[in-house]
């Protein structure tokens, strides 16, 4: 639950060291700015939460084989609680925690690896868990028992207890009821250091986690008014001593990691060599090849070795996704590219970085449980206010059978996901992710790479200009200056002049479209050009579902009833003036595929009416339809989806500020 509250998150400064453009980084999925901002974004309003004043029961402290036990007074079903532990005389910092549920009805463990186990108590009972901690020539196991009384009847309920790392940033999530509302929330201090805490949205309390010199216990408190009754519940946070931060490249800290396989070979240089507050220079190719660089086969647990979890559901997630869901193991292939894949809740957005070679992953597309979620941080990712100036928007969304593809689950609902549910939004993802690996590092020339750094290969193919990317814009370059010129205001948050802010939709309409990119985005770098065709055509080819693309007005209020559509597109990836530039993409990343003949055989790109809403547009297209080849397999039905909330072009791909 840690990342960018009141500053720079860890990623905003590591990709602020360069830009998509130059010869580092690629950030599809992924960048921000160099300080959120440098470019009229606000910090959240903050102040010192006031300390408790009443009464709070102190936790009970049991020692087994040496470790020591924090636990509640008192635990209630239903209720997310925890159990602190530590080593007396000795920081968590270097130590590793493996906990296990010994007896009572089944608990949903994710944080296993925590000395802080969070957990929701499913019914009243006994329960028993072990825990297993090592490091700095120690080993020992300790268990520890509690009971649960029955479930109370009104309640309050925070979530999640948890650890994190001095100077990261939290939040936490007080569930919703009936009778709650933020007039009657109220938070203290019941123990730990004073804090600076943003309660602007008290059921969703941000702060900063305190510099600490050892680990340093916090609890909170939450009261609440509710039909007359007054409520209570505490939370805890186990803030973490980290060595001082030496990298240039991770300058802010990053919360801990393991490898999500402990008997990978690459287990002890992962964190070491992909994120770490020491990492000084790239490792290299001896220390940490591409994937593709160690095996010509496509066995996952090849893969699943060079995941990097803060917490394990992340990798189990990951690890059933590409088991059940890459029948044709484009991911598999693709993740050759790539040297480790890392997976952790203080990851937003997610990128793909050269300087590593690896891909980072945001949870928020892989949890499947309520619990699950409760893990991932809700600190808000501030959005630029690049393009404020123009009088324009450009949303995009993936469809199937005139409906949305992704489905959209509220922050506050205790909803479950299955695999298929996270299909669309982690395969797209993942596609334009490994794009830009794959178009950085192919596999056509994974043998021929000498290092000693990947990060030398890339700049001898970049001086060359022997990438992928390179290729397209030589061979079919984007023509539209003016679009060039918008996106740099919107994306790399240049000034707009007074023509650029007189420009109308009708005026970027006629720009765009007369063109040959996929997306607005795509005008931001050549890199994001490449990723962003190869992202929609797989989308299309595998799953049938099309990407939409429109420009529109640019209303007050930034709704689907408010968006008006001077000019839009679905499955523009399928037009002919694209086709071969997207063929050719295909063909250099997935060249068992013929990229010509998936082109053709999308269906075709289908218009939107002009003074449609974005929400009337959704229902486009034709029952049946036309396609531009037989060779293409139906389109099958899929359940109904919820409305996700409304995406603008790039606002998945954070790019940095030059």
């Amino acid at each position: 639950m840690e990342n960018s509250v009141m500053g720079m998150s860890v990623l905003q400064k590591m990709l602020a060291l360069m830009a998509c453009s130059s010869l580092l980084t690629a950030c599809g999925g992924g960048g921000e700015d160099n300080n959120a901002h440098n470019n009229g974004g606000t910090t959240p309003p903050s102040a010192s939460l006031l300390r408790c004043t009443d009464n709070i029961a102190p936790l009970i402290i049991t020692t087994s084989s040496s470790i020591r036990f924090q636990t509640e007074s008192t635990y209630t079903a239903g209720q997310s609680s925890a159990i602190i532990a530590n080593i007396p005389n000795r920081d968590s910092q270097n130590l590793s925690f493996r906990w296990q549920q010994m007896d009572g009805k089944n608990i949903e463990l994710v944080s296993q690896n925590s000395p802080v186990l969070a957990f929701d108590i499913p019914a009243a009972g006994s329960y028993r868990f072990s825990l297993h901690v090592t490091g700095n020539n120690l080993d020992v196991t300790g268990e520890i028992a509690i009971n649960a009384d029955v479930t109370s009847i009104e309640a309050l309920n925070v979530r999640q207890d948890h650890q994190v790392v001095e100077g990261n940033n939290v939040s936490l999530r007080l569930g919703q009821q009936s009778g709650l509302s933020a007039a009657n929330i109220s938070w203290c201090v019941a123990s730990g250091p004073d804090l600076m805490v943003d309660i602007s949205d008290p059921l969703r309390p941000l702060f900063t986690a305190p510099a600490v010199s050892q680990d340093t216990l916090t609890r909170l408190k939450v009261n609440a008014n509710i039909n007359g009754n007054q409520l209570n519940d505490d939370v805890f946070v186990l803030t973490t001593a980290a060595p001082a931060i030496s990298s240039s490249y991770f300058d802010t800290p990053v919360t801990r990691t393991h490898a999500y396989r402990a008997t990978s070979p690459y287990a002890n240089v992962l964190s070491n060599c992909v994120y770490s507050n020491q990492l000084n220079d790239s490792c290299t190719i001896n220390q940490l090849p591409l994937i593709g660089q160690t095996s010509n086969d496509l066995n996952r647990e090849t893969i699943l070795n060079r995941v990097l979890v803060s917490h394990d559901w992340m990798g189990d997630n990951f690890a059933a996704f590409l088991t059940q869901l890459d029948p044709n193991s484009d991911f598999a292939r693709l993740l050759q590219s790539v040297t480790a894949v890392v997976i952790s809740y203080d990851v937003r957005p997610s990128f793909y970085w050269v300087v590593t070679g690896a891909i980072y992953l945001d949870p928020n597309d892989l949890w499947l449980t309520p619990t699950q979620r409760d893990t991932i941080n809700e600190a808000p990712d501030y959005r630029s206010d690049f393009g404020n100036d123009l009088n324009f928007m450009m949303p995009w969304r993936y469809v199937k059978n005139n409906q949305y593809a992704s489905l959209s689950v509220p922050t506050t609902a205790r909803a479950y996901r299955t695999l298929a549910q996270i299909n669309p939004d982690l395969a797209s993802l993942l596609y334009h992710e490994l794009a830009h690996a794959n178009d950085f590092f192919p596999r056509s020339v994974h043998n021929s790479l000498t290092g000693p750094r990947l990060l030398d290969d890339y700049r001898r193919r970049n001086a060359s200009k022997s990438l992928i990317s390179d290729e397209v814009s030589k061979s079919y370059p984007l023509m539209s200056t003016e679009m060039s010129g918008l996106a740099n205001i919107s994306f790399l948050g240049g000034v707009a002049n007074n023509l650029q802010k007189a420009y109308q939709p009708s005026d970027v309409s006629t720009f765009f479209s007369t063109d040959i990119a996929s997306d607005f985005y795509a005008y931001s770098t050549t890199r994001e050009d490449t990723a962003m065709l190869f992202e929609e055509a797989m989308m299309s080819y595998r799953y049938q579902i099309l990407r939409d693309v429109a420009v529109t007005n640019k209303p007050a209020v930034l709704t689907a009833d408010t968006l008006l559509i001077d000019w839009g597109q679905r499955g523009r990836i399928a037009d002919d003036s694209l086709e071969n530039r997207a063929a050719l993409v295909i063909d250099e990343i997935l060249p068992e595929l013929n990229g010509i003949s998936v082109i053709e055989s999308l269906p075709e790109p289908v218009a939107m009416t002009q003074g449609q809403n974005w929400r009337q547009a959704l229902a486009i297209s034709p029952t049946n339809i036309r396609l531009k080849s037989l060779n293409n397999a139906a389109v099958n039905d899929i359940a109904p989806r919820f409305e996700p909330e409304l995406r603008l072009s790039g606002d998945r791909h954070r790019h940095p500020h030059q």
